[in-house]
């Protein structure tokens, strides 16, 4: 289908939380592998909790911390997580409740967002961000085991937590989204959710379900929010998205229908933009103040792609 563009750069160079080096090594490591990772003296720790990140605040800002500057800190290390080993070493996670960080200790506990928009971390640092913070939120919300309501324990550097009453294994889990641009000739489709910051549009967004592939995914789901039936679906990136553990599958579909009849309850407006006014919104230069996605979210991405592409 000529209409879908071609990606002229990767997704990596445009997406937060996508440069992570980190090997993770989960299926080789025992269950000793956190107290052979901290032998180590180059391991360093991440600290997140409740959607923030524990930055230093220098010049270069660093999120990464000694195991005794992490207990300073607060965090619980009862709770550590191994990552992995990056190029640098180990590389270990511990919770943390923002508001024990000491004041003026030149560390703050930033929103995850804040990584990339804010502090400007590099792209592999901002990666391990995103896989901490997951799979931390993924340990904090499964400590019982779903099927017999047990005490879970956390095996494998963190790779793993066994039911001490029935001895079920559980994993990490990942929730795939789908995010979609639905498309017609020079137009596209986008809408806004009540929590959205003023005159901010993206594209339409929802949990996959089971049994689903990508493309039944999308089309429900822009269906279900706008009334509009999209054919064709391609694939063109993913985003890890840390909120709390989620992975954004970005695609691009052809709208088949026109009129919108946006679900209410989800969307506080929705409706089709030409080519220009979208330029517009992502330069900020849109006569009624209307903007794009924010820069590093997988929506801006796949918006300004197909934005800056012509016409075929």
């Amino acid at each position: 289908m000529t209409f879908f563009p071609s990606e002229s750069r990767t997704a990596a160079e445009w997406l937060a939380f996508t440069g992570n080096v980190i090997d993770t090594r989960s299926e080789k490591r025992t269950d000793d592998a956190i107290r052979i990772a901290l032998a180590d003296d180059r391991a360093r720790f991440l600290l997140a909790g409740e959607g923030k990140v524990c930055i230093r605040t220098g010049t270069p800002p660093d999120a990464f911390f000694t195991e005794n500057e992490a207990r300073a800190l607060g965090a619980d290390l009862a709770e550590t997580v191994l990552l992995g080993t990056a190029p640098s070493g180990p590389v270990l996670a511990a919770p943390i409740q923002p508001e024990t960080v000491p004041a003026e200790c030149g560390v703050e506990a930033v929103d995850l967002r804040g990584t990339y928009s804010t502090y400007h971390l590099p792209a592999e640092t901002v990666g391990a961000i995103a896989q901490a913070a997951a799979l931390l939120a993924w340990h904090n919300t499964h400590r019982f085991c779903g099927h017999c309501g047990g005490r879970s324990e956390m095996r494998s550097g963190g790779y793993r937590r066994v039911c001490v009453s029935c001895g079920a294994e559980h994993f990490p889990r990942t929730d795939p989204v789908v995010i979609m641009l639905a498309v017609k000739g020079d137009r596209c489709l986008l809408g806004r959710s009540h929590r959205f910051a003023p005159g901010m549009y993206s594209c339409l967004a929802g949990f996959m379900e089971p049994g689903e592939t990508i493309e039944a995914a999308v089309r429900r789901e822009t269906f279900e929010e706008s009334g509009v039936r999209v054919g064709p679906v391609r694939y063109v990136a993913s985003q890890p998205w840390p909120f709390p553990f989620s992975l954004m599958i970005g695609c691009i579909a052809e709208a088949e229908t026109e009129e919108v009849e946006r679900d209410t309850a989800e969307l506080e407006d929705c409706r089709w933009f030409s080519r220009a006014e979208v330029l517009q919104m992502l330069d900020g230069t849109h006569p009624d103040g209307l903007r794009a996605a924010t820069r590093g979210a997988i929506a801006r991405y796949l918006i300004a792609l197909w934005a800056s592409q012509a016409t075929a």
